[in-house]
């Protein structure tokens, strides 16, 4: 999912980390070959429901549950994210990929995107020429035309709704309530391994909206954003994107400090 694509502008750590998003049976797979995976939560304020002719609001919603922060209705999206230092550690001496056979299908769809409001533009990708013409076109004015990458984007595409119940489900189970505000940046929560893996190889029996009721925090490093949601009544929380824990805030912009707008 290239949504994950940005360079934190304050963390030299974050910087250097790489993520790589995944379904919840990926995820399971990965944990359990030993790697780390993150949960990066964003919500939306989600006032009334938008019309269903709005492509990108019905995008969110089939990707989202719905949750509370304060007075504020919102919608919570979660990515499971596997995240590791340089090359993936599945990338062998001899640079084939270790586990191509039950490889991510982020990983399969390279280099297309997952997100249909997103184009694809060969400039910004690192395959070489040759890669999208070869032996067949992958993509003809704009589209990716490839079948079988087509077929993997529809599966991560559905496996990342039929994932919703039980990404609500593990954030209730880990305690995790706090989100960054959607096209902001991340809340990154980082459980132990041990933990995740526990609360996902679980199947609970969980109904649609279950945790709709549930309060979340939403966090931001911008003041002018912090002021407009304790405005619209939500439960607001200022983080500095420089700050460091198992769960931190991953900014798009520089931080923007509550005393900067009242000096």
């Amino acid at each position: 999912m290239s949504d994950l694509n940005f360079s934190c502008t304050q963390c030299g750590k974050c910087c250097h980390n790489l993520r790589l998003p995944l379904t919840c049976q990926e995820a399971v797979a990965w944990l359990q070959r030993g790697g780390n995976v993150e949960l990066l939560c964003e919500a939306v304020p989600w006032v009334v429901e938008p019309a269903a002719s709005d492509a990108l609001a019905m995008h969110k919603r089939q990707r989202s549950f719905p949750a509370w922060s304060g007075e504020l209705p919102i919608r919570v999206i979660v990515v499971l994210a596997a995240t590791f230092k340089g090359a993936c550690p599945h990338l062998g001496s001899d640079m084939r990929c270790g586990i191509y056979d039950s490889r991510p299908h982020v990983c399969r769809i390279y280099p297309a995107e997952v997100n249909p409001f997103l184009s694809l533009s060969p400039s910004h990708k690192q395959c070489p020429p040759e890669a999208w013409t070869s032996p067949t076109p992958f993509v003809r004015d704009n589209q990716v035309v490839d079948a079988q990458t087509q077929l993997h984007i529809s599966l991560l595409r559905h496996g990342d709704q039929l994932d919703i119940a039980v990404k609500a489900w593990a954030c209730e189970a880990l305690d995790i309530q706090s989100a960054s505000l959607s096209n902001e940046g991340y809340m990154a929560h980082c459980p132990s391994s041990e933990a995740l893996l526990s609360v996902l190889q679980q199947t609970p029996s969980i109904a649609d909206g279950r945790s709709s009721r549930s309060q979340w925090s939403m966090v931001t490093n911008q003041a002018a954003t912090f002021d407009a949601l304790c405005l619209a009544g939500a439960k607001s929380m200022y983080a500095s994107a420089s700050a460091d824990g198992p769960s931190r805030y991953l900014g798009f912009r520089p931080d923007a400090p509550l005393q900067e707008q009242l000096a």
